[in-house]
């Protein structure tokens, strides 16, 4: 972001107030608070002789009072209190990332120097320098990454008093309006605490290898209006017991600064990811291979439904797909005719993608069967799939959308 200069106007009204502060100006006229006070001597000798001349003394300003010192130590109100422990007892965990033309945040997993990050900050660099809170600076090098998750693990060997991981939290307990703390190194501002609320939950956001958004979506995404500017991605975004509830990512925001809107990957999602990332380097993500959309009411009826009908509408099958060869049915739009609508996996309620594509991704592995309640023909049954690997974006002959 561009600095700010500031700059002091000084009015010529200035002048004139200088002058009346220092009582040359009427105090009638500008409220002076020490002005010339006249003392008429009236030292008549006869009749012959002029009054003495007046003469005029200058009042001294009243002393000022000092304020008041205030010593011993600081009392914190309770609620200060609770941000100063959150950030004495997780900041020494939280590491700045430079990788030579960009920086980021991330913060130490485990005692063996596991660091997680996102995979945008990572991706390209040549070099890996980690700096801890102390200022120890360490070269990592990179384990894994996690595009589609935006999620990356780099690790340093450090000596295990520098090594202060973090617990993660269960980000399905999550609500909003539930106070959260942001630590990272905005602007490159090294160990930099921000505070707010969770603004929202279940955002579905994309990803990419460079950060600008793919054809895949991160399930689940947490939206904050604790400050997140550049630097802060890869860093913590904590509850005030000091646990991780999400990785700060990215911010919504026309200026490249902080507009309230920032987003997090959730720690289910994280939770999944990084013990594969350190045991394999890469990530299997499970698939089902669909396209589609978020049934609405006016869409319901369009396609011949109730308009309470809620769930997921499916559009396109990919060919060879988990979903294909479980034999779900597209929708086909020109004969108006409506397909398969998922309406529930594994007994759980489907009312969006993110309902979906979070138990897929949070819940399942490659390999698992899981049961689709679909709505066909009226009539709601069970559909076995297979799930497999995720494909590469530009390996799908029908380009996904969601999930």
């Amino acid at each position: 972001m561009p600095n700010i200069k500031h700059t002091l106007f000084i009015p010529v009204l200035l002048s004139a107030l200088l002058l009346s502060a220092c009582g040359a100006l009427g105090s009638d006229d500008l409220g002076a608070a020490s002005v010339l006070q006249p003392v008429a001597q009236a030292a008549a000798v006869d009749s012959t002789v002029q009054a003495a001349p007046q003469t005029a003394v200058v009042q001294a300003p009243a002393a000022q009072t000092a304020p008041p010192v205030v010593s011993g130590a600081p009392a914190y109100q309770p609620y200060e209190q609770v941000f100063i422990d959150v950030f004495e007892n997780t900041s020494p965990a939280v590491v700045h990332i430079n990788v030579g033309m960009g920086e980021g945040s991330g913060f130490v997993y485990d005692a063996e120097g596991h660091i997680i990050t996102n995979n945008h900050v990572v991706a390209g660099a040549q070099t890996l320098l980690v700096t801890f809170s102390d200022g120890s600076e360490l070269p990592a090098e990179l384990i894994g990454t996690a595009p589609d998750a935006d999620l990356a693990v780099i690790k340093v060997e450090a000596p295990a008093g520098l090594l202060r991981p973090l617990p993660l939290a269960d980000s399905d307990a999550l609500r909003v309006g539930q106070l959260v703390v942001a630590i990272g190194s905005p602007f490159g501002l090294e160990s930099t605490l921000t505070t707010g609320v969770i603004s929202g939950l279940d955002r579905l956001f994309p990803s990419s290898e460079d950060g600008s958004g793919g054809s895949y979506n991160i399930p689940d995404v947490i939206q904050t209006d604790a400050a997140i500017n550049p630097g802060n991605s890869g860093g913590p975004l904590l509850d005030l017991r000091g646990a991780v509830v999400g990785v700060n990512t990215a911010i919504e925001s026309p200026v490249r600064g902080s507009s309230g809107v920032g987003f997090a990957v959730p720690s289910n999602v994280v939770a999944v990811v990084v013990p594969q990332l350190i045991s394999n380097g890469e990530v299997q993500t499970p698939w089902l291979g669909i396209s589609g959309s978020e049934l609405s009411g006016s869409m319901a009826e369009s396609l011949g439904l109730d308009s309470t009908t809620r769930g997921i509408a499916i559009a396109d099958v990919i060919a060879g797909g988990p979903a294909a060869e479980a034999g779900l049915r597209p929708a086909d739009l020109q004969a108006n005719t409506a397909g398969d609508v998922i309406v529930g996996i594994d007994g759980r309620d489907v009312l969006t993608f993110g309902d979906l594509l979070g138990y897929i991704v949070e819940a399942t592995t490659v390999g698992q069967t899981v049961e689709l309640q679909v709505l066909r023909d009226g009539q709601v049954i069970d559909v076995s799939v297979l799930l497999q690997v995720r494909p590469a974006a530009e390996a799908i002959a029908v380009p996904a959308q969601q999930p």
